[in-house]
């Protein structure tokens, strides 16, 4: 082979190697595209069951057998015979109101009673002598009539100033500030030397046991609310403290707040409850069939419930992101008042490494 054949055919191998490498250099930074492989999750099948059918307000707690506890005479208390807290019967003595001026007033008035008792007696005798004299003719009918009057006016003095002293005796003994029932001293908000009014509150006694759940309905819902409808008592996290049923309905509208006020006794035999507690009150309006999806499964985003449920798309399994509406939690589940339906695979493991179309393959 000649010189110029041999330079020829060098030249075309390294074109050739030339080519080959500029076209797996090209390969190699622009690879083909392929199918993301299928995550492997966990799914389970949303149940339908029967779920109640609420709406939660917030309550106020009340006890009809609280008593406030404020004076029927103004005066300054002189002492206190009891703590906050101290368990009385009915009829204790509470507070002591300083009675030396009603007692300076009963005591006159028992002196002028005295008095006006010794001349009804003189009168009485009056009428007796006059009497003798009118029937031996001594006397004349006017003066027996005029002792007749004097006689009978006496009497009614009398009269009146009994019912005077034993209406000031009656006074007197509000001063001392009893129990009106058995119960628990409140706080006491005054102290020894204070003086108060009949406007004052002194304490209050509360008898433990029952109380009532004021729940205001809107307007809006008020037809729906009906006797005898189930109230259940929960706590902050939502667990169940106490159930009761709807026992008065108020004919009338707040003109304020627009609604109506619902009352349930609530029994409280424990004492978790307190009088005046806010507390929050779920009206069961009927019982229903929904579906419910555990709390791991659920997702939150900006407020927003969601899940994962794994659905068929073109022949494969995929993950499609749902927004849910949830209601009240039933153990560890929620229930769905909207956005899946029973028999939907909800996805309930690896949803964080999930988006929305992702190839899933349910284990189980």
């Amino acid at each position: 082979m000649s010189h110029r054949a041999r330079r020829g055919a060098f030249l075309a191998s390294l074109s050739l190697a030339l080519i080959a490498s500029s076209c797996g250099g090209d390969a190699a930074k622009n690879p083909q595209p392929q199918g993301m492989p299928a995550i492997p999750v966990k799914v389970q099948v949303a149940q339908a069951v029967p779920v109640n059918d609420t709406t939660e307000y917030v309550a106020t707690l009340k006890s009809r057998d609280s008593a406030v506890i404020m004076p029927q005479v103004e005066g300054q208390i002189t002492d206190i015979y009891v703590h906050s807290g101290d368990r009385v019967a009915p009829g204790a003595s509470l507070m002591q109101i300083d009675p030396a001026r009603q007692q300076a007033t009963v005591k006159t008035q028992e002196d002028t009673l005295s008095a006006k008792r010794a001349e009804l007696g003189w009168d009485k005798q009056q009428f007796d002598r006059i009497s003798s004299l009118y029937k031996s003719g001594v006397a004349s009918k006017q003066e027996l009539d005029q002792a007749q009057a004097t006689l009978d006016t006496a009497q009614a003095q009398l009269q009146a100033l009994e019912a005077q002293v034993r209406q000031e005796t009656v006074q007197l003994h509000y001063y001392k500030v009893s129990a009106p029932s058995s119960g628990i001293v409140g706080d006491i908000p005054v102290r020894v030397g204070d003086r108060v009014t009949t406007s004052t509150q002194l304490t209050t006694v509360d008898k433990p046991g029952s109380l009532e759940a004021y729940v205001y309905v809107p307007v809006e819902r008020a037809a729906q609310v009906r006797m005898g409808l189930p109230v259940h008592i929960v706590d902050s996290a939502g667990n169940q403290v106490a159930e009761s049923r709807v026992s008065f309905i108020s004919p009338q509208v707040d003109n304020t707040t627009q609604t109506v006020l619902v009352k349930a006794s609530i029994p409280n035999n424990n004492d978790k409850l307190r009088t005046l507690q806010f507390t929050r009150a779920r009206i069961v309006w009927g019982t229903r069939v929904g579906p419910v999806v555990p709390v791991l499964a659920v997702s939150r985003i900006g407020g927003q419930f969601f899940v994962f449920v794994a659905e068929t798309d073109n022949g494969h399994m995929v993950a499609h992101q749902k927004a849910l509406q949830v209601g009240e939690m039933m153990g560890n589940d929620y229930v769905v008042l909207n956005g899946i339906k029973a028999g939907d695979k909800v996805i309930v493991s690896g949803t964080q490494f999930l988006v929305d179309g992702a190839p899933v393959a349910p284990q189980g």
